[in-house]
């Protein structure tokens, strides 16, 4: 194989790639990156065995051929490259080491036979369809904080999507929950989506996608069957096998009967909560107490082993008082999805969960959030 290609080129394709590589895999092919130079083009491609990227980048090919070499390894050579240089690639007759070369710099890095590169097969996708970009990644920056960690409940480690119908018609909605909050986020669905199966992205997955997307109005290809997913956009294909497992019916979480109203500053309310959760206690949850009265709200946190903090705000609330209690780091992630100068809360009880809203009536995220013992 003998391939020149820019360094720009080459690296942001590497970019892309080499983030699914996990750095300490039993299996030493999958520290690799797969590349084959074939009519014009470099394609690189790499995997974990869940989640498959492939790019290509246009190059100079002048003998064609497939090898893989360390992800992580070429990165950082190409990376360190000068700006703007050209790249050489080449390996020997045996297979057993790429050259790489630009200007005085010279590198060998070993290689692996592409035999036993694994290839994520796609399969038969049941649903094909085009979504913008700004629509994808607003419903992944509305619903991925939520995606939970435990991974004893698998089935919460990702984002559910799923299509359904309302009064405006159908919508694509995206859900994810940890247990202690639920976001929900949803968008007009694109033609070709109707009955698509309910599936749940995994979290490594969704934050891949979302490092690729790039100009709101670029198109996103996404096909999808039951086990698998793919994503076409910009010259990159990611595919990624699914969560299989049930997501658990959350709906029936949502409160039906939250009356009680309270608007408030956004800003104010997310600096407020960070400069009194300063105290609160890692070992407490970092619980902040929100004492609410008619056109107040009283923000407090007490660590006994540091002391205590109290900041109040101006708030429209026209209900009998009461106080209820967040985590604080829960409160601001939510806070920090509502992007309306106000947010809007409704409340049942101290013990019930909370719902959370924009002010905009066109933003239709909704969260959840469920409170704690103060």
């Amino acid at each position: 194989m003998k391939v020149t290609l820019e360094r720009n080129h080459l690296l942001k394709s590497l970019g892309h790639v080499h983030r699914v590589v996990e750095r300490r895999t039993t299996y030493p092919i999958l520290s690799n990156v797969l590349i084959n130079a074939h009519d014009g083009q470099l394609e690189l491609r790499a995997t974990d065995l869940d989640i498959e990227i492939t790019e290509s980048v246009p190059a100079m090919v002048g003998v064609a051929g497939t090898t893989t070499v360390p992800a992580h390894t070429l990165y950082e050579i190409v990376r360190k490259l000068s700006d703007g240089a050209e790249v050489n690639l080449e390996t020997d007759g045996t297979n057993e080491q790429m050259t790489i070369t630009s200007g005085r710099s010279n590198f060998n890095l070993t290689c692996l036979a592409p035999d036993g590169f694994p290839d994520l097969k796609s399969g038969d996708f049941s649903h094909k369809f085009t979504l913008k970009a700004g629509a994808l990644k607003n419903l992944i920056d509305c619903t991925q904080f939520a995606i939970s960690t435990e991974e004893t409940r698998y089935y919460l480690n990702g984002i559910f999507f799923h299509t359904m119908s309302d009064d405006s018609g159908v919508i694509l909605r995206a859900v994810a929950t940890d247990g202690h909050r639920l976001a929900r986020a949803e968008t007009a669905a694109p033609q070709g989506s109707e009955g698509m199966p309910s599936i749940i992205v995994p979290r490594k997955t969704v934050a891949e996608v979302q490092k690729l997307l790039g100009d709101d109005d670029q198109d996103v290809v996404i096909e999808l069957s039951d086990s698998k997913i793919r994503f076409e956009l910009g010259g990159v294909v990611l595919l990624s096998k699914l969560i299989e497992g049930t997501y658990p019916n959350y709906e029936g979480v949502i409160p039906k009967d939250n009356d009680k109203r309270l608007a408030v500053d956004r800003n104010a309310l997310k600096q407020a909560v960070d400069r009194v959760s300063t105290i609160a206690s890692d070992r407490g949850g970092k619980a902040v107490k929100l004492g609410l009265s008619e056109g107040l709200l009283e923000l407090s946190v007490t660590n006994p082993d540091h002391g205590t903090a109290r900041e109040e705000l101006p708030i429209e609330f026209e209900h009998e008082g009461f106080e209820i209690g967040f985590n604080a780091r829960y409160l601001l992630d939510i806070i920090e999805q509502v992007h309306s100068e106000q947010a809007i809360f409704m409340f049942s009880d101290s013990g019930s969960p909370t719902i959370v809203l924009s002010e905009d009536e066109s933003d239709r995220a909704l969260y959840i959030l469920m409170p704690m013992r103060v």
